[in-house]
C-alpha cells in the first residue's frame, strides 16, 4: 500500500514519475528542465547514455534495496546489494527493475546502502530484475545519468 489513502488510489506521483523516465529512456526528448524526474534527464548526454538512475524510499523514509547475483552464479561478479535501478517495464503500477550495480573508482562491485557511501562511484546495467508494485513507495529521487558506466578521470587516478 503507497503513502495516500486508497481511495486516491489513481494518484502515485511515484507510479508517473517511473513511466516518465521509461519513457524518456525509449526516447530521448528536448525537455528544458534537468532537474526533475519528469524532464528529459538524458538531454544533452542522450548520444550515449540511455538510462536514468534512481533511488525509491518507502512510506518511512528508508531507502528501498535489492540484491543482485546471488549465489554468484554470472560470471566473476559476486553477490552485492544495491539501492540503484533503472526501469525496464511498467504496466499498470507495476514495474520491472533492473538493478544497477555499484562500483568503485576500479571498477570493484561496491554494496551500496546509502548514495553517500565513501567507496561509491558509479553504476553498471546489469540483467538482475526486480518486480515491483509503485504503489508502496512514496518517494523517487533520480540521479545523474552519468553514473552510468561512469569512468575515472586519469589525473585523479595518479
Amino acid at each position: 500500500m503507497g503513502c495516500k489513502d486508497r481511495k486516491d488510489f489513481d494518484n502515485n506521483c511515484v507510479c508517473e514519475a517511473v513511466e516518465q523516465i521509461l519513457a524518456e529512456q525509449e526516447a530521448v526528448e528536448d525537455i528544458s528542465c534537468p532537474t526533475s524526474c519528469f524532464s528529459n534527464l538524458l538531454n544533452p548526454v542522450a548520444g550515449t547514455k540511455d538510462t536514468i538512475p534512481f533511488i525509491l524510499f518507502d512510506k518511512k523514509g528508508n531507502l528501498f534495496k535489492a540484491f543482485g547475483n546471488v549465489g554468484g552464479f554470472t560470471g566473476d561478479m559476486t553477490c552485492f546489494q544495491s539501492i540503484f535501478f533503472r526501469v525496464e517495464a511498467v504496466k499498470d503500477c507495476c514495474a520491472t527493475l533492473s538493478i544497477l550495480r555499484p562500483v568503485d573508482v576500479d571498477g570493484n562491485t561496491e554494496s551500496v546502502c546509502n548514495p553517500c557511501d565513501e567507496g561509491f562511484f558509479g553504476l553498471e546495467k546489469t540483467d538482475f530484475c526486480i518486480e515491483v508494485d509503485l504503489d508502496c513507495f512514496c518517494a523517487i529521487q533520480c540521479l545523474s545519468p552519468e553514473l552510468v558506466d561512469r569512468i575515472a578521470d586519469q589525473k585523479h587516478c595518479r
